[in-house]
């Protein structure tokens, strides 16, 4: 018999051992070991049992069969990695750097196996009669349970074993003992748990309009004549995006096809869900983090076994393993959240592209505000664009109104609310209409700015705002540069020199101080934290049992709320301010996004924007409801920085417990790029400097950035960086690799 060896993975996420191990596959194995599966192995000079994953199979060795370590056994426990997946993997560790455990672990969005879900029922062993008389016997005898029991199962051959226990108040001792005279048996049949617990499934299918119809029929029949590629819709706020979605998925289905529906949020999660389920019913499923370990491990099951045609989730359920995928959706593909923030940093629009590559599937990316890069491309020819500057119906975008909040301070009202804003919530309370405040506050980053003219510290080099540390000095995260804080503003001289400190909790106060009889609902971390409680704020805000929902981020995403009226921005300068290139991109989305919410049906919406910065051109744009505008001013000012999408970007943190090691290792890093890759024409690198959190949990941070035109060259310096660090069997130091970040490190 010809020997066979496997290729294996070692499950230890360490640069020194990120390579391929072979082992001899055991006789008593052949079978069980194949690519995928998960595999006991001993591992080292001690011979410790590891878990590692087999990426192939060969007949083949350099090393001396006789030497060869055997597989010790297969883990029964262990989710398989399908063949796909592992492409999949090898691909994000090429593109995005990380080790090839990390890679694998991210594709899988189960690690282990579940036991099912048993469903039991009751069944009767004897005839009516007979089951009649037995319970008669056991009256006399004072049986009790035993005779409702038996008593039940006269004129019913089964019964739910759950509702016996339930309803007739019956020990699963009894039942045993009934089973064990012969009366009736217990019967197990193994099932599905499904997180989807929607019983409407009553739709109201709106009539779509002539555009709507078009993009439907242009993406099919892109996909029917075998060129699938990717698809930007860009449509304004309540244009009805979702319904083209559906529109291709009930066609892509029709054609026996899988579709995967990504959402940015769990926060989306029921409404998304709830359309889909009235389209679909129950072959729609949901993947996220708020499941238990068996809901999603059913739920990968479930798609394997074809039972699903539609996954909703966020970027882990681009992994769901479909068999026959059709279309991957990304609504909202602008998100931050798309892009995972630990290793390998992927980016969920460009992994929906390669997979759909993969699979022959064709990409729809949708956004009222596109990101520069999917815009950029589209622009470019890349990814075919489609325009939607219209809502359905009699709705229309709603009226924005900017509020000068340095004008508010010189009239003397430092109330967090604005008069025009206040005046416009009351009046909505008095009509029985809804209102979304939305605090911009995930953005705030420590930036310091002039309470009187408006004024931002900022880096004289990089344009990006200056972090404020604890010792009072302001750093930039970019380049390294460093001020005191000064005790007046530098334009007007003003003492109110500060950041914002506002926070949800603080704003759910003032609106019961100002509006007492006001029902207030909030959304934010500490309130969504339990099982289900972003359904159930959501609901209650839909069923208008609230009058002003409070809340960050999460709440302007994609909620459809038709008694919304008025959405008010309190502080749209945290996010502009951010020490981030992309703070005027994000500050845009933001504010248009939120201004999406107010007036989606028939009823006039109205949008209060409070900033110290109405002239800022994000603002100005958002305002007129203007994304043309406002990518023209923006990408030109991408280009004469060479920022991304015009060129691309790789980040690289190190992390060191000795904080001059760290130092020294950034200085070693950036000179061998610039002496390896001096051919490379336009190739920039950016310090090495302090990261944006110098310190965290005793480790010191340090990051340099390497720019270039061609996202390839950046690969290349990235397969440099990684072979020097493998090299020097780096001790007590970490790198890691973020192409074309989303946030600092």
């Amino acid at each position: 018999m010809t020997e066979r060896y496997a290729d294996v993975i070692i499950d230890i996420a360490h640069e020194k051992v990120d390579r391929v191990f072979q082992y001899l596959i055991p006789e008593e194995l052949s079978e069980a070991v194949r690519p995928g599966v998960q595999v006991r192995v001993p591992f080292g000079r001690g011979n410790q049992e590891k878990t590692g994953y087999v990426v192939d199979i060969s007949e083949e060795t350099d090393y001396p069969p006789e030497k060869m370590k055997a597989v010790s056994s297969v883990d029964e426990k262990g989710m398989s990695v399908e063949g796909r997946q592992i492409q999949i993997a090898y691909w994000l560790k090429s593109n995005y750097g990380s080790t090839t455990i990390a890679a694998l672990k991210t594709v899988l969005p189960v690690k282990q196996k579940q036991k099912p879900l048993e469903k039991k029922r009751v069944v009767r062993c004897l005839s009516g009669g007979e089951t009649a008389r037995a319970a008669g016997e056991c009256e006399r005898k004072h049986q009790r349970a035993k005779a409702r029991v038996l008593a039940a199962l006269q004129t019913e051959e089964e019964l739910p074993y759950e509702l016996i226990r339930q309803k007739l108040h019956v020990s699963a001792s009894t039942l045993q003992a009934l089973e064990r005279q012969g009366y009736l048996c217990i019967e197990k049949e193994a099932c599905y748990r499904n997180p989807v617990r929607i019983s409407d499934r009553s739709e109201n299918r709106p009539r779509l309009n002539q555009n709507q119809e078009r993009i439907i029929g242009e993406v099919l029949a892109d996909y029917r004549t075998g060129r699938p590629g990717v698809h930007l819709v860009h449509g304004v706020t309540g244009s009805g995006k979702t319904e083209v979605y559906l529109g291709i998925i009930e066609e892509m289905i029709a054609m026996g096809k899988q579709a995967i529906m990504l959402i940015p949020e769990i926060a989306l999660t029921y409404q998304t869900l709830l359309r889909f389920y009235k389209r679909f019913g129950d072959r729609v499923s949901v993947i996220n983090s708020t499941l238990s370990a068996g809901e999603k491990y059913d739920q990968i099951e479930r798609a394997k076994a074809g039972e699903i045609d539609v996954m909703i989730g966020p970027r882990s359920a681009l992994f769901t393993p479909f068999a026959n995928l059709g279309v991957i959706v990304v609504d909202e593909e602008h998100e931050n959240s798309y892009k995972s923030e630990t290793s390998p940093r992927y980016h969920a629009r460009e992994t929906a592209v390669k997979i759909a590559s993969l699979c022959g599937a064709s990409v729809v990316l949708g956004s009222a505000t596109p990101s520069l890069e999917a815009y950029y491309r589209a622009v470019s020819g890349e990814y075919k664009l489609y325009e939607m500057k219209e809502r359905p119906g009699n709705s229309v975008l709603p009226a924005v109104h900017t509020v000068d909040l340095r004008e508010e301070l010189k009239q003397g009202n430092r109330s967090i609310f604005s008069r025009k804003l206040k005046e416009r919530m009351q009046d909505r309370l008095s009509r029985g209409e809804q209102t979304i405040l939305f605090l911009n506050r995930r953005g705030y980053a420590g930036f310091i700015s002039c309470r009187s003219c408006g004024h931002v510290m900022k880096c004289p080099h990089c344009d990006v705002s200056l972090s404020e540390h604890r010792n009072g000095m302001l750093t930039c995260h970019y380049c390294g540069y460093q001020e005191w804080k000064p005790a007046k503003c530098p334009s007007c001289g003003s003492p109110y020199l500060m950041g914002f400190k506002a926070g949800t909790e603080q704003v759910e106060e003032a609106i019961h101080r100002e509006f007492p009889g006001a029902r207030v609902l909030r959304m934010d971390a500490d309130t969504t934290r339990r099982k289900d409680s972003y359904e159930r704020i959501l609901s209650a805000f839909a069923d208008e049992e609230a009058d002003i929902l409070v809340g960050t981020q999460m709440i302007v995403k994609g909620h459809d709320f038709p008694g919304v009226t008025l959405v008010g921005v309190l502080a749209a300068d945290l996010s502009l301010n951010r020490n981030d290139y992309r703070a005027g991109e994000r500050t845009f989305q933001l504010l248009t996004q939120a201004a999406g919410r107010a007036g989606r049906r028939e009823q006039p919406g109205e949008v209060v924007i409070q900033t110290y910065q109405p002239e800022h051109y994000s603002v100005v744009y958002a305002a007129r409801q203007d994304y043309r505008g406002f990518y023209a001013e923006e990408i030109a000012y991408r280009g004469l920085v060479g920022y991304p999408p015009v060129e691309h970007m790789l980040a690289v943190l190190i992390v060191s417990r000795v904080q001059e090691d760290g130092e020294k290792l950034g200085e070693e890093m950036t000179d061998l790029v610039k002496r390896e890759m001096a051919d490379a024409a336009g190739l920039r690198v950016i310090g090495p400097a302090e990261a944006a959190i110098g310190k965290i949990s005793d480790l010191y941070r340090h990051t340099f950035y390497i720019r270039h035109g061609v996202y390839q060259t950046l690969v290349e310096a990235k397969d440099r960086l990684e072979n020097f660090c493998r090299e020097r069997e780096l001790k007590g130091q970490t790198v890691q690799f973020d192409f074309d970040p989303m946030n600092t490190f």
